[in-house]
């Protein structure tokens, strides 16, 4: 290895990265020259004497510092103009997100109850026994206080804590009844919108969380008659169209009588469909006159106060609105389903 041959390589490389203009291809070329050229001059320095050795291998390394040089200018190079923004170039419009469909169902609903003179009120997700329980007159023995429909949060010595203290992931937004009746004076009415949790086997039709909207109306002399005109013109403005009602007698510990309604199919108009399983009728709530249990568990006086409460299911209604035929599709992130609405 002579001066001249590493002058010569010196030359080649300075004249390769000079007609080059792509900051990648010099990249690749400097990357080269390290690589083969330079690994060669250094490895024939072993054949050289000591006073050769010191010389050869200095002019390397002069050589070796113009090619690091070089790629650190093209690397610096490459990041600017990476980050230039080019003003003369068409712009590309940002996505955006769209407001849920059962956020948008449920501003709807609200809407139409505060109408009606409703008030929209909220409350915790995380539940005592006492408010999702006893204060709705659930007995110790029912079904819903087990394992496999409710979600118990695990507590350290939680069989000697008492019914308001021990924690649940609430199974309905009922809770929220005795929670707001608790010091105030009646009349009052209100809507209480909101997410709820149970031990599910999620399919089509079922999932661990979904939607409800619960509904309370105490007074004086509040009759079902009341209850048919709110709950009807709820329905009219909702589906725009003139729906039918229909009660059923049903059971719930928390209201007596009780009865499951039912709405005319606005999609078949009662002549019959798999979204109404060919009946014509869709079961959509669950209502009844508040229990006096109770009314008395918040400290309202049964004797002179009376009202209705119910459940609307906000994802059932969504289903039946849009024809949306699985519910897990409400909650599985997937943007080409939420931009449908």
């Amino acid at each position: 290895m002579t001066r001249d041959k590493i002058e010569e390589i010196k030359t080649k490389f300075l004249e390769e990265i000079k007609k080059e203009k792509s900051t990648e291809r010099k990249k690749k070329i400097c990357k080269k020259y390290i690589e083969e050229e330079l690994s060669s001059v250094f490895c024939s320095l072993k054949e050289l004497t000591s006073e050769k050795k010191g010389e050869i291998g200095k002019m390397a390394n002069e050589l070796k510092k113009i090619i690091l040089e070089e790629m650190k200018q093209g690397g610096e190079k490459n990041r600017k103009e990476k980050g230039k923004i080019d003003v003369t170039f068409p712009g590309e419009s940002p996505q955006i997100g769209s407001i849920h469909p059962l956020t948008k169902l449920q501003e709807r609903c609200e809407n139409i109850f505060s109408k009606m003179g409703f008030t929209v009120v909220e409350g915790p997700e995380l539940e005592n026994e006492w408010y999702n329980f006893d204060a709705l007159n659930f007995k110790k023995d029912h079904p819903v206080r087990e394992m496999q429909d409710t979600l118990f949060v695990k507590q350290k010595n939680r069989e000697n804590l008492s019914e308001k203290e021990k924690l649940l992931m609430r199974t309905h937004t009922s809770c929220v009844q005795v929670r707001y009746m608790e010091g105030r004076k009646p009349p009052f009415r209100i809507i209480v919108p909101g997410r709820v949790f149970r031990n599910e086997t999620t399919d089509s039709s079922h999932e661990i969380n979904f939607y409800q909207l619960e509904g309370l109306m105490i007074g004086e002399k509040i009759s079902v008659a009341n209850f048919k005109s709110v709950i009807g013109y709820f329905f009219r403005e909702l589906f725009q169209s003139d729906v039918q009602l229909r009660l059923r007698p049903s059971f719930f510990p928390f209201t007596e009588p009780s009865f499951e309604v039912d709405v005319s199919c606005s999609i078949c108009k009662m002549k019959g469909c798999s979204t109404c399983s060919h009946t014509g009728w869709i079961e959509i709530v669950g209502a009844g006159m508040v229990h006096p249990n109770v009314l008395e568990n918040a400290k309202v006086d049964s004797s002179k106060f009376n009202g209705f409460a119910f459940g609307v299911g906000l994802d059932r209604v969504a289903m039946i609105e849009h024809k949306i035929n699985d519910i897990r599709l409400f909650y599985g992130g997937d943007l080409r389903f939420l931009k449908q609405f």
